[in-house]
């Protein structure tokens, strides 16, 4: 492609039109709004089937703070090359609904130094499990527990305040409120549900961070209560411990010695009951779906009365 378009540069051929498919090819065909960051990490894993790569990437400059989360690869040929360990260099190209890596390069390690497992056995829940009684603090500096919540369907996801990927954090966030628009319009459902946003970055996402981002996606701002939609965090260990849970992993890159979550997603149901309804893994549900999900988590369990120790705290 970046053949023809040199071609047709030395023939000069309109001008306009040319600008137009160079448009086209430097925005991934079509995305004439996508910005350009360049990327410098380290591979963490690659999956062919969904054509990603995780990487433990540093600052992308003018975009968002290092981290570690799995990127869509335009050109899959590259995930045949790749492996954990490897260097890579790209370019992130990011449009209102969408982002990419391309123009990769990467730079093979005499052997991998990145551990993809935190070390730790970690159980993912299951449609039935008991959750337990994780603890948490809210956007109010308020200490709460999951348990406080039975007797209504929960609906929780885990998030990242900076992350500013379009089909990430930004899109969860987007698809809660959404349902808690919905929601607003049931009186009787929204009394019977709540929803809780946990974010994985707990240095950075102190209460007043997260009550600004809270109020801010309510839309209510300095109106907002957050009697239905929470968003809390908590120390490391208290976020990893219910993040395992919930199927996202963590890893230790052996250079630095430093643990991180692995920034994929995961959105779950609790029913009234304190025990998983569903687990959704990736961003391809709707909140039609959810919602309609969330429901039948009200209508088809039994609700027990809430714990004691949600009682005393």
């Amino acid at each position: 492609m970046a053949f023809i378009i040199r071609k047709l540069s030395l023939r000069k051929i309109f001008a306009g039109l040319m600008l137009v498919a160079a448009g086209a090819y430097g925005c991934g065909g079509g995305h004439a709004q996508a910005k350009r960051y360049q990327l410098k990490g380290k591979v963490v894993a690659v999956n062919k089937l969904e054509g990603t790569a995780t990487i433990s990437h540093e600052e992308v400059v003018g975009y968002m703070p290092g981290m570690t989360m799995p990127f869509k690869i335009k050109d899959r040929a590259w995930l045949e090359t790749m492996a954990p360990g490897d260097k890579i260099t790209a370019t992130l190209v990011v449009d209102d609904l969408q982002s990419w890596l391309e123009d990769i390069v990467t730079t093979s390690e005499a052997a991998p130094d990145v551990s993809t497992s935190s070390g730790d056995a970690v159980a993912t829940a299951k449609p039935g499990d008991e959750v337990p009684d994780f603890a948490l603090v809210n956007q109010d500096g308020k200490r709460i527990h999951l348990a406080e919540y039975r007797g209504r369907s929960l609906l929780l996801t885990f998030i990242y305040t900076r992350c500013p990927e379009p089909t990430q954090c930004t899109l969860m966030s987007n698809n809660f409120a959404e349902i808690d628009r919905e929601l607003q319009k049931q009186p009787d459902r929204y009394a019977r549900t709540h929803l809780l946003s946990i974010s994985f970055d707990p240095d950075y996402d102190t209460p007043k961070v997260m009550r600004s981002y809270g109020a801010s996606h309510t839309e209510r701002y300095s109106d907002e209560t957050f009697q239905h939609w929470e968003f809390a965090s908590g120390t490391a260990d208290e976020v990893k411990g219910i993040a395992q849970y919930f199927g996202l992993r963590y890893f230790v890159d052996s250079e630095s010695g430093t643990q991180q979550v692995i920034h994929s997603l995961r959105t779950a149901i609790i029913g009234p009951d304190g025990k998983v309804f569903t687990v959704y893994s990736g961003n391809e549900w709707k909140p039609q779906e959810v919602l309609s999900d969330l429901i039948k988590a009200c209508e088809q369990t039994t609700a027990p009365k809430p714990a004691a120790s949600a009682k005393q705290n």
